[in-house]
């Protein structure tokens, strides 16, 4: 997030009935009266349905890091915002701070009306890994916060993704904070499962910083599957128009990153160094970088201070700038390839990266979830603090030890939880099947009890 304060950021009932043939099924996702198909992971690529998703989107945080807020909890901007969207002909935004204690039904539905998912950060500044004390920062306090916030998103069909953790490492010296950055992913995920939510995909949003990025894809794409992100995302602003595909230096991205198993897209780009024309839209959603690239998210929607907004905000009243016009063009421009794009679906994980001057990490351990956060697994994380609250990087119960492998698969899921979903939770739920066994105890008391009427 290009900002002048960096945000330091690692950043429905359900039926139990006897019998063995109860399955635990994912819970219901609704937004109410407006639905979307849900995004699933399959090998290098989203789909929606059997349809291969591609993200087409904007980072939206009207008032930057300097105006701390939620604007998925603000109606009224998002029904200044959405027409301007659909105008552009995106499906996706990236928001970056969200407040877990606010209600979202308004906005996640007129988002859903218009067919626009959201890509959401779970940090906010006061609940964040610090790349700093990545250690100390990792505690029961900040898990039980981003949990709630998972809490808060997961009943939409909307929720496109998650991000873990925006630009924790942004530099060399701060790569020994990526074990803790993997441990939230593992965490959030095994969360996911435990609650019984749909698989909504996890993963991180890395710096543009070219001498780790492919270790930390590689890392964050490593190890047992609990382990393993869903998708990785990284930032770039190599293509400085007038450019190309070579130039760019975007054509050896898509060399290195070519057997990379899981879905990669950008999840900032837009350098406006020499203005911008987005001629890098053409090659992003063509069919030289559809095998590997899923997409990427235009930085940003508003003028912030910065000169990357694509329209100005002035109260209730939106102003399309000149990069607004470029964007919808290039978007019309280029549409989705046919099929499924080139993508793959039997990659394998990648090998963890080595220790070296540029990468500060010596094995593969990763630290076990602090003690007194296990319990939200199966109790929930309740509450959430808000963009209130006394912060995490200083509080809570650190981890005491190394996870062992396979140690954030799902054991156990909560039961008996009350829905949270805004729609009907009945879509989430099966009824188990009944055999012809189980069906003769009922036969037979509601046979006696038809004779025992026909005696009086």
């Amino acid at each position: 997030m290009k900002t002048s304060t960096t945000i330091l950021a690692a950043s429905t009932a359900t039926a139990v009935l006897a019998g063995p043939t109860q399955q635990l099924v994912p819970r219901a996702s609704s937004t109410g009266s407006a639905t979307v198909p849900t995004v699933t992971v399959k090998g290098n690529a989203f789909y929606a349905g059997q349809d291969r998703f591609y993200i087409r989107g904007v980072d939206y945080q009207p008032g930057g890091s300097s105006q701390v807020s939620d604007p998925i909890a603000d109606e009224s901007g998002c029904n200044r915002d959405i027409p301007e969207f659909q105008k552009l002909g995106i499906n996706t935004v990236r928001v970056y701070t969200v407040d877990n204690t606010a209600n979202h039904d308004a906005c996640m539905s007129a988002l859903a009306k218009a067919g626009i998912y959201l890509a959401l950060d779970v940090n906010t500044p006061k609940y964040s890994l610090n790349r700093a004390e990545p250690k100390q920062s990792y505690n029961d306090v900040y898990l039980q916060n981003i949990f709630a916030t998972i809490d808060a998103f997961a009943k939409y069909s909307n929720t496109l993704l998650f991000f873990s953790g925006n630009e924790v490492i942004n530099s060399d010296n701060t790569t020994a904070a990526a074990p803790y950055v993997k441990a939230v992913t593992r965490d959030m995920k095994q969360y996911i499962g435990s609650q019984n939510y749909r698989a909504i995909p996890v993963g991180y949003s890395a710096a543009d910083v070219d001498s780790n990025r492919y270790e930390m894809a590689t890392y964050m794409n490593c190890g047992t599957d609990d382990e393993r992100s869903d998708f990785f995302a990284f930032n770039d602003y190599s293509w400085c128009d007038p450019s190309s595909f070579q130039q760019s230096g975007w054509s050896a991205k898509v060399q290195q990153y070519s057997n990379y198993s899981i879905p990669l897209f950008l999840s900032e780009y837009g350098c406006i160094t020499n203005g911008r024309q987005f001629q890098e839209v053409a090659s992003l959603y063509g069919t030289q970088m559809t095998n590997v690239y899923s997409g990427g998210l235009v930085y940003e929607y508003s003028q912030e201070g910065n000169g990357y907004g694509l329209v100005t905000i002035n109260g209730n009243s939106v102003s399309e700038d000149k990069d607004f016009s470029a964007l919808q063009t290039a978007y019309k421009n280029t549409p989705n390839p046919s099929g499924n794009g080139g993508a793959t679906s039997n990659g394998a994980p990648a090998s963890c990266p080595a220790q070296s001057s540029t990468w500060d990490v010596s094995n593969d351990d990763l630290p076990a979830i602090p003690a007194p956060a296990e319990k939200f697994m199966t109790q929930g994380a309740g509450k959430g603090q808000g963009l209130g609250g006394s912060g995490s990087q200083d509080a809570g119960t650190g981890s005491t030890g190394t996870a062992t492998a396979g140690s954030g698969a799902v054991t156990a899921t909560a039961a008996n939880k009350g829905t949270s979903s805004s729609g009907s939770a009945a879509a989430g739920m099966t009824v188990p099947s009944m055999s012809l066994a189980s069906l003769v105890p009922v036969a037979v008391v509601f046979f006696s009890t038809l004779a025992g009427a026909a005696l009086l």
